[in-house]
């Protein structure tokens, strides 16, 4: 078993539309990493802000010339756990449901309903069963760090939100809006699931910044969604989620506590340990190497 995870945060940062050209790091490093679950979405950007190392991914690759249902969420979940991030953060444009998040405004998701149903969902499955907790799909440590840091930077934060995500990749009708309303969720996208739950079973901490686009089209007065106004919108919030990534380094304590959420797979596999898939074993040398250990 390999020692626990480093007392010294490294925060892994998945970008989505807003930010596919990256974030702005010190002595970066673009490097390619491979995974035994198929191609990541790209190579990785590695460097420092400040005293904290952050390693970043662009989740619908260069030019944004991946869809959301094609989206490589496993591998680009274990190409972060490869390269040793404690923790995740995820941004990403999202459509509003509630009056009171409007457009220019910022999330702090903190539950999930999953709409989804073309994707690959868990790391886990035959000849190696695990189930994980989800009640509670996000770090709350990490997600009220992130809150606090985009004030820091300008944004109006709203602190939780339930996020549904949808299949895609067209918007949602009126009547799928409201329905969604009437859920309880509070914001629209395409991209945190399965992305959330992976996160889990890799056990790690993942934390989500919705930046608020448009307002679907729940609002009978307005049209439909836009995508040149929802990149009007997410262009101009860049740069709030740019420096809300240096205000969170700036933020977070000196040393990192251990997470519950590290030990999320401890008591999740229900497959007896003779009838495991040696080789689904080996594909999970990053993403559960606290149980199985690291290949040599």
């Amino acid at each position: 078993m390999r020692a626990e995870k480093s007392r010294f945060w490294h925060i892994g940062v998945i970008g989505g539309s807003g930010l596919a050209a990256g974030i702005d790091l010190e002595d970066a490093q673009e490097i390619p990493v491979s995974s035994p679950f198929g191609e990541p979405s790209g190579p990785v950007t590695t460097g420092h802000i400040g005293d904290v190392r952050f390693t970043f991914i662009a989740r619908h690759g260069a030019g944004h010339g991946i869809p959301p249902s094609a989206v490589n969420y496993r591998a680009n979940i274990d190409v972060l756990k490869r390269c040793g991030v404690t923790d995740v953060v995820a941004l990403s444009a999202v459509g509003s449901l509630r009056e009171n998040m409007a457009p220019g405004q910022f999330v702090a998701v903190d539950q999930f309903i999953d709409r989804t149903t073309a994707r690959t969902n868990s790391f886990f499955g035959a000849g190696l069963v695990a189930h994980v907790s989800l009640a509670d799909p996000v770090c709350a440590r990490l997600c009220e760090l992130l809150a606090a840091a985009a004030r820091l930077a300008g944004g109006k934060v709203h602190q939780g939100g339930c996020y549904v995500s949808i299949e895609g990749p067209q918007f949602s009708t009126r009547a799928e809006s409201r329905v969604y309303q009437s859920w309880g969720a509070d914001v629209i996208g395409m991209t945190a699931m399965p992305e959330a739950r992976l996160a889990r079973e890799a056990e790690l901490p993942y934390a989500l910044l919705g930046m608020v686009t448009d307002y679907d089209c729940w609002r009978e007065e307005e049209g439909g969604v836009e995508v040149s106004h929802v990149l009007e919108v997410m262009h101009a919030n860049a740069r709030i989620a740019r420096d809300a990534l240096r205000a969170l380094a700036a933020g977070l304590p000196p040393v990192r506590e251990p997470s519950p959420i590290d030990t999320a797979l401890e008591h999740a596999f229900i497959t007896a340990p003779d009838a495991r898939d040696p080789e689904l074993v080996a594909k999970l040398d990053a993403v559960a190497c606290r149980i199985f250990g690291e290949r040599d």
